[in-house]
């Protein structure tokens, strides 16, 4: 039986499987988008608002936080269909979630209920930069 452990944050996702010797890192999924300051990921157009035809003073508008949002649930569901792709695959018969409090909400709502049900552990907190060692010492915890 493998058992897939996953570190994440709305950014990136570690995927260790626990060896003889501790956990060992088998993948990383990111998502460069959910690094960057949620003005710089729009566009312009829509929203943009300028001071007549002078440039001095054109700046976004809208909701900062939705732009983000849209961009935890993108990883959310890379990060679901990757852990679908591993159960059906045969990789992994069960996983264990680390991961930061908002991203593991997102990412509960992406996965399949077939995948859920291979969840057997859940830990809300954020270590995804953390050592092997954080991490399975958070994962022995009750």
């Amino acid at each position: 039986m493998t058992t897939y452990i996953i570190a994440a944050d709305a950014a990136r996702a570690r995927i260790l499987v626990h060896e003889s010797k501790g956990l060992r890192e088998i993948d990383t999924l990111v998502h460069p988008e959910s690094q960057q300051h949620a003005g710089d990921l729009r566009t312009g157009g829509k929203g943009e608002q300028g001071g007549g035809g002078d440039t001095k003073s054109q700046h976004q508008t809208g909701n900062v936080e939705a732009t983000a949002d849209k961009h935890t649930s993108f990883f959310a569901k890379e990060v679901a269909e990757y852990l679908h792709d591993a159960r059906t695959q045969g990789k992994a018969d069960s996983f264990m979630i680390v991961a930061e409090p908002q991203f593991l909400g997102a990412l509960r709502k992406q996965l399949d209920a077939a995948t859920r049900e291979c969840v057997i552990k859940e830990v809300d907190k954020d270590l995804s930069r953390a050592s092997t060692q954080e991490i399975a010492e958070a994962l022995d915890k009750p």
